[in-house]
């Protein structure tokens, strides 16, 4: 379940504001026919954060139902202890087989913080736990010493980590060091699309995956390559891919260009994300339509 691709789908949004659950298990569904190795419902590109519990409780259980067997990690975070836990139990109760956690905040939080909360979490959890390391987006930057103090925590089983060096030899030295510090039973996820051939040929085991979420069929081509050794092939795939990636770059990150992508595509209605995220512009859309075209990234 923690190795290969872990594709993320949007949680969709429409302008009534309420979950379009039809559109969700669509793209659940998609996923699980194109063959990935386990579904992350509810992570960064899945708008948790935005969702009541009750929004997130449906979404985990949708998403269990429509995977056809391919196992669904499912997204815990919250910013206070009670909401994680309450969150947890419903992943669980949905029927998930793991849950991911960052550590969500509005005041700064310290390694003690951050090390209490895992530590509450695992000793409730019954399933598998990836711990989520996102700085851009939760603004709290994981030691390896905090790594090695979490990774032995009951329930840790994978480690989902920013990208590595662009230096092959740097990123392999960098997944080295880490699995001297984790113990075995932890895998090594990266995330940071740009960046996933170079971690899964550095040794990484998973590929914790946004356009994987949208468009499994080349984020699978990419993750076999790289899984069967064949390096070159995993980084021509991944630099084909190099116009979603400048998008990525030119619009602050990947959740706006995927919802627009899943909206031109027809999987999601226009408004897809929840106010008050507003999405790309008409500009900024057509310009995600035209690299969608230019890749033939199409159903």
């Amino acid at each position: 379940m923690f190795t290969g691709l872990s594709a993320f789908p949007l949680t969709p949004v429409p302008g009534n504001g309420n979950v379009d659950e039809k559109a969700f298990a669509a793209l659940v569904e998609r996923l699980a026919a194109a063959g990935v190795d386990s579904i992350g419902a509810l992570g960064s590109t899945g708008s948790y954060a935005y969702l009541t519990r009750e929004e997130r409780a449906r979404v985990a259980r949708i998403a269990v139902e429509h995977a056809d067997g391919v196992p669904v990690i499912v997204g815990i975070g919250a910013l206070r202890t009670r909401q994680v836990l309450q969150a947890a139990e419903d992943a669980q109760n949905a029927g998930a087989a793991g849950a991911l956690l960052a550590p969500v905040s509005y005041q700064p939080l310290t390694e003690d913080d951050v090390f209490g909360l895992y530590e509450e979490v695992t000793a409730h959890l019954s399933i598998p736990l990836v711990i989520y390391d996102n700085p851009a987006t939760t603004h709290f930057a994981f030691t390896d010493e905090l790594y090695a103090r979490l990774a032995r925590l009951p329930q840790v089983a994978s480690l989902k980590i920013p990208p590595l060096p662009t230096d092959p030899e740097q990123a392999r030295a960098r997944v080295a060091h880490l699995r001297r510090l984790l113990p075995a039973t932890v895998t090594l996820g990266v995330s940071g699309d740009a960046a996933a051939a170079g971690g899964l040929n550095a040794g990484c085991d998973a590929w914790y995956s946004v356009i994987g979420g949208t468009f499994p069929e080349p984020a699978l081509a990419l993750t076999r390559a790289a899984q069967a050794g064949h390096h070159e092939r995993a980084l021509e795939e991944s630099q084909r891919l190099q116009p979603l990636w400048d998008l990525f770059a030119r619009y602050g990150g990947s959740l706006r260009v995927v919802a627009a992508a899943a909206a031109h595509l027809g999987l999601t209605a226009h408004r897809n994300l929840p106010l008050p995220l507003r999405g790309l512009d008409a500009e900024g859309r057509a310009h995600v339509a035209t690299v969608i075209e230019q890749l033939q990234l199409r159903i």
